[in-house]
């Protein structure tokens, strides 16, 4: 049975992203979102077929590409590709030592921890995605925005102050220790960020309050 693409994949080793990061492969790899053969690639990028070949084959070793069928040309058969991925992201051990660890920040205010939070939450939600894939289950999201104007620092850190307030007092009321003990219990990580909203005409919103 051929496999479904992911809708995200992540790149985990440095040796799949050294591999994905050629410009010739990220075309292959984006021309492959739907599956065709090794020479309908070359044909579709105007590439020679031996060029587009060693490509591919490095791109199935790295396993960026699997098998998807086969259709028959003429007289012959032609074996299809795909994509193992409609589209990839780097993960925290591609970068090798200079990655960004989501564990090295420690202070909730900084913009590094937000990074750190953000990214992980990339990561968490692409293994999931996996998962419930291969269980043929769907995974139950949340994703709230909001865009909120402040007059003040003052405001803005009451805000900050009132909604952290908030956040775990629903917490406490809605704890897997007040559900049924015969209730299966489900455990989600909530993350709350807020940053400067950027302003596209002006670099105004970098900027620190008077």
């Amino acid at each position: 049975m051929t496999p479904t693409p992911a809708e995200v994949a992540v790149l985990r080793s440095t040796h799949q992203a050294a591999t994905a990061l050629d410009p010739v492969r990220l075309r292959i790899l984006a021309h492959l979102r739907h599956p065709d053969s090794a020479a309908g690639t070359a044909r579709s990028l105007h590439s020679p077929r031996q060029r587009i070949g060693y490509h591919i084959r490095q791109l199935i070793q790295a396993g960026l590409l699997h098998p998807a069928g086969e259709r028959r040309s003429g007289n012959a058969v032609e074996q299809l590709l795909q994509s193992s991925a409609t589209h990839f992201f780097l993960g925290p051990h591609a970068l090798g030592p200079v990655a960004l660890d989501p564990a090295m920040a420690q202070d909730q205010l900084s913009s590094t921890y937000q990074i750190a939070t953000a990214y992980r939450a990339m990561l968490d939600v692409s293994e999931l995605q996996k998962r419930a894939r291969s269980s043929a289950k769907m995974l139950p999201t949340l994703t709230l925005e909001s865009e909120i104007t402040f007059e003040s620092a003052t405001e803005q850190t009451a805000f900050a102050s009132e909604l952290t307030e908030f956040i775990k007092t629903l917490s406490a009321k809605y704890a897997a220790s007040n559900a049924p003990i015969d209730r299966k219990s489900r455990s989600f990580r909530l993350v709350a960020i807020a940053h400067p909203a950027i302003d596209r005409t002006t670099d105004s919103s970098l900027m620190e309050w008077p």
